[in-house]
């Protein structure tokens, strides 16, 4: 399990300076078959005006270009908030072979064949799925960082 947190805190990491860049904290770190660190990314999705720029996608995006390839096969990805529809098919598009996210969102999920709150895939792909790594940690940044906006929209409203 040591292992499972220390790659979670390197993307709880990447979550944090996604909100200190007033994005949605999202992070996550792709690890290949040897353990070894090929990308890591928080969300941009502000910073770059662009509504695909999740932290899954960013880093994915980088894996596979420094692997030169479109597949990610034997990859594990892991991620501070359990990926939406988008993220998640470009996961299994990458044929990243596991899947280890904090905070269950299942909002943020569509659908029964989406649904992976309960631990495994439900789409018949080879997708290895493991929830509540570190949640607690992810909660509270997710928590502390809505709680804050909502703060300075208030205060903005009451001006």
């Amino acid at each position: 399990m040591h292992k499972f947190k220390s790659f979670m805190k390197m993307a709880l990491a990447e979550a944090k300076k996604a909100a200190q860049r007033d994005e949605v904290p999202v992070g996550a770190v792709i690890v290949n078959k040897n353990g070894i660190i090929v990308a890591k990314a928080g969300n941009r999705t502000k910073e770059l005006t662009d509504p695909t720029a999740h932290a899954e996608i960013l880093s994915i995006r980088e894996a596979c270009q420094k692997q030169k390839s479109e597949r990610l096969v034997g990859h594990d990805i892991y991620v501070t908030l359990q990926p939406c529809q988008m993220c998640l098919n470009a996961i299994i598009n990458a044929r990243i072979a596991r899947l280890y996210y904090g905070a269950s969102d299942t909002s943020n999920v569509a659908g029964d064949h989406y649904d992976i709150s309960g631990g495994k895939s439900q789409i018949g792909l080879p997708l290895e799925i493991y929830p509540n790594i570190s949640e607690d940690e992810s909660k509270k940044l997710m928590k502390k960082f809505f709680n804050e906006r909502r703060r300075k929209n208030a205060n903005l409203y009451s001006q």
